[in-house]
């Protein structure tokens, strides 16, 4: 499980420095891919696995799972942290997630995400205010 907020600096060569709480779990390999929102995803690799195999069932007729998938998969790039515990994200996903220097990455339950920061102080400032409300719907009767 990944937890926690962090703020690295991307590098100029592309590179960002993982958490250290996170690295254990990323070291074996890991997948950083488009996510929701123009963040990045990070899955450990065991991780990335399983969310194939759940999007390998859905159905070639459905036209949101295509969608999606195509998306997801192509911009998909396997990588292993070096000694130093950084990984290197590649110039289309920087592109995408508006990634120039400062960084947030966060821990999301089973996924690891990074930000620009300037997007997500946006992204945060946006949800805090319904966050009290949400819970009610995502997790009725739970929190």
């Amino acid at each position: 499980m990944f937890l926690g907020t962090y703020s690295p600096r991307l590098d100029e060569k592309g590179r960002v420095f993982l958490p250290a709480k996170f690295r254990d779990e990323l070291a074996g390999g890991l997948v950083i891919t488009k996510g929701q929102e123009r963040c990045l995803y990070v899955f450990a690799a065991a991780e990335f696995g399983r969310l194939t195999e759940r999007l390998r069932e859905a159905p070639l007729t459905a036209k949101g799972a295509r969608d999606y998938s195509r998306v997801f998969f192509a911009s998909a790039h396997d990588d292993t942290p070096d000694k130093q515990g950084r990984i290197t994200v590649p110039p289309p996903l920087r592109e995408y997630a508006g990634l120039d220097r400062d960084c947030v990455v966060i821990g999301a339950n089973t996924r690891v995400e990074i930000w620009d920061a300037a997007a997500w102080a946006t992204y945060l400032a946006g949800q805090e205010e319904q966050f009290s409300s949400l819970s009610e719907e995502v997790l009725p009767g739970i929190v």
